[in-house]
């Protein structure tokens, strides 16, 4: 496929909105996606705002410079950047209003990290889907019941509202708007010159410090997970759990929901995947890991990792193992 130069192309303007506080990468990640695809036809201007114009301290420490959204014009794509800032202490009304005012001059809102919460703040994503950060996911659907929250996903789509998960997630939804503006080939090249993925696989799950919940509030049931924990490789059942904590069935299942907010059931699959997960982290192989986390094969463990993640242990670990083995 012949790439057409941006000179021949119409150009569209990029809004990027940041304020105090903004994680640095979840704006210039974005703004360096739509630069690099200028050389392959994207034709994309690049605006940086904020509510009042000014300079504004990112999340290192550079100050940038920004234009005021009021003298911004209009826009064909409005991106909210996020911050490691709580949200309510950085949703402030004048970036609500400003998300708002923008909302009527774009041809579509997007967000990234926790710029969600602004636009949910706006009123952008009420009967929507959504997503954010995985640490802040169960947040955002408690504050805002009538988004849809999708906790597991990259970056999500809904109408001409687009929401992303945390920093990198940032570059993955930019390069889906390249390639939706002006198709495959171009967002490709776009995505190897920055020697990035074009699609990752997997959703967030795949980044998660952690998948098995709260801890227990009682003794029993610390017994239970304890148990479950330190003997991964005992054919736990919920009859089993329930026997070793000397109560019933039913019981035992109330006690986990309460605290855990899982079923006995849940919360050994959980455990096991956390532990093959942590193995595979060390260097262990994948039978290794699945035998340590008490899978029955390599091939239990393997249709564990896809179902949950949807990548393989051995991906899995080619990914996320050390880059020791880069060095020199």
């Amino acid at each position: 496929m012949e790439i057409v130069r941006s000179s021949e192309t119409a150009r569209r303007r990029v809004g990027i909105v940041v304020f105090d506080g903004v994680k640095m990468l979840d704006f210039t990640g974005p703004a360096e996606v739509f630069v690099e695809a200028n050389q392959f036809g994207g034709n994309y201007e690049v605006v940086v705002m904020s509510p009042t114009g000014g300079d504004v301290a990112t999340s290192v420490g550079v100050r940038v410079s920004t234009t005021p959204v009021h003298d911004s014009g209009g826009f064909d794509t409005v991106i909210v950047a996020g911050s490691e800032i709580a949200p309510p202490l950085f949703v402030t009304p004048e970036l609500i209003e400003a998300t708002r005012d923008l909302a009527t001059r774009t041809r579509r809102m997007s967000s990234v990290c926790t710029g969600s919460f602004v636009l949910a703040e706006a009123g952008l994503l009420d009967g929507r889907s959504a997503t954010t950060h995985w640490k802040f996911t169960a947040d955002l659907a408690h504050r805002f019941p009538e988004v849809q929250v999708d906790s597991d996903a990259i970056y999500v789509s809904d109408g001409n509202i687009y929401s992303s998960a945390g920093v990198v997630a940032g570059i993955d939804l930019s390069l889906a708007l390249v390639e939706e503006d002006h198709g495959a080939e171009v967002a490709r090249r776009t995505a190897q010159g920055l020697l990035v993925y074009m699609q990752r696989g997997g959703g967030q799950s795949q980044f998660s410090s952690s998948l098995t919940g709260p801890a227990p509030r009682t003794s029993l049931v610390r017994k239970a997970t304890d148990h479950i924990r330190g003997n991964p490789q005992v054919s736990h059942t919920v009859s089993s759990i329930a026997a070793h904590v000397n109560v019933s069935v039913r019981q035992l299942t109330r006690l986990f929901r309460d605290e855990l907010g899982a079923t006995p059931a849940g919360y050994v699959a959980d455990t096991r995947f956390e532990i093959a997960r942590d193995k595979l982290h060390a260097g262990l192989t994948v039978g290794a890991a699945a035998q340590a986390a008490g899978y029955g094969s390599a091939e239990v463990m393997r249709r564990a990792f896809v179902a949950r993640i949807g990548i393989s242990p051995r991906r899995y670990q080619q990914r996320f193992s050390s880059t020791g083995a880069l060095a020199g």
